[in-house]
């Protein structure tokens, strides 16, 4: 199934993907326990000219020597000298890609076997700006706790007002057109969660997919980012970002 911008159902269709290259902006930090089994999960799907883009927010472990290890032509290893956090980390990723399609990852999950060729399936439609996947959620040991990420919080659901009271958005799902990312970069500051942004903005100037099949699995662990916050938090974090939109519309 698919969500389209106006949040209606419709079916996919399982068409040959395009031959757009793809690029993988990953961010990591300290990832060395799960970061090879995400890797070759990912490469083993990608093309000769297809890329990988890692930015290493600083590490304090072997993050960077274990993929320096893997002599892939296909990664590109960026390094802050100090950590940044996982927003700017995922923005140098993403602004140093050179791919069409940009896929997002996280260090800790595993792309499932079909997760490349259908999400960029579903780009073969030149009105499609971004991509969305269900997920199969599961703990650090690699055990299933749910087999839908969506089902589970309810469903998925692109409408802009929603998505502000509550983000709809797992970044980790998500493959985004380029001419779309040049609209969501540069993150603004003081914003609750990137994906929640990227997915705002597309809602104002381009159309979703969403994919009701799980093409990944999303690992929750102690080590996981959250941005929950207190109430009071989460209200000026909505504050600005409306503000941001705002000015994102005059853009």
């Amino acid at each position: 199934m698919k969500v389209t911008k106006s949040g209606e159902l419709d079916q996919v269709k399982q068409t040959e993907p395009s031959a757009a290259k793809v690029s993988v902006a990953l961010a990591a930090y300290n990832g060395e326990r799960y970061l090879l089994s995400q890797l070759t999960s990912i490469l083993s799907q990608l093309g000769e000219a297809d890329e990988v883009v890692v930015v290493d927010d600083a590490s304090t472990d072997s993050t960077a020597q274990l993929v320096e290890g893997l002599k892939d032509a296909r990664i590109r290893l960026l390094r802050n000298s100090s950590n940044q956090g996982v927003f700017k980390s995922f923005e140098r990723a993403m602004r140093s890609t050179s791919g069409e399609l940009v896929f997002l990852s996280d260090q800790d999950d595993v792309w499932h076997p079909d997760k490349v060729r259908t999400v960029t399936a579903a780009f073969t439609d030149p009105s499609v700006s971004l991509v969305l996947s269900d997920a199969t959620v599961i703990d650090a040991e690699g055990r299933v706790l749910d087999s839908s990420f969506y089902r589970s919080t309810g469903t998925f659901e692109p409408g802009l007002f929603r998505t502000l009271i509550r983000n709809r958005y797992l970044g980790c799902t998500m493959a985004i057109r380029r001419g779309m990312m040049q609209r969501v970069l540069p993150f603004p500051d003081k914003m609750p969660m990137h994906d929640m942004w990227i997915g705002i903005v597309n809602r104002l100037h381009g159309k979703v997919v969403y994919l009701d099949q799980p093409l990944m699995s999303y690992r929750r662990h102690g080590s996981n980012v959250s941005r929950s916050g207190s109430v009071l938090q989460r209200l000026k974090w909505r504050i600005n970002l409306a503000q941001n939109l705002f000015q994102a519309l005059l853009r």
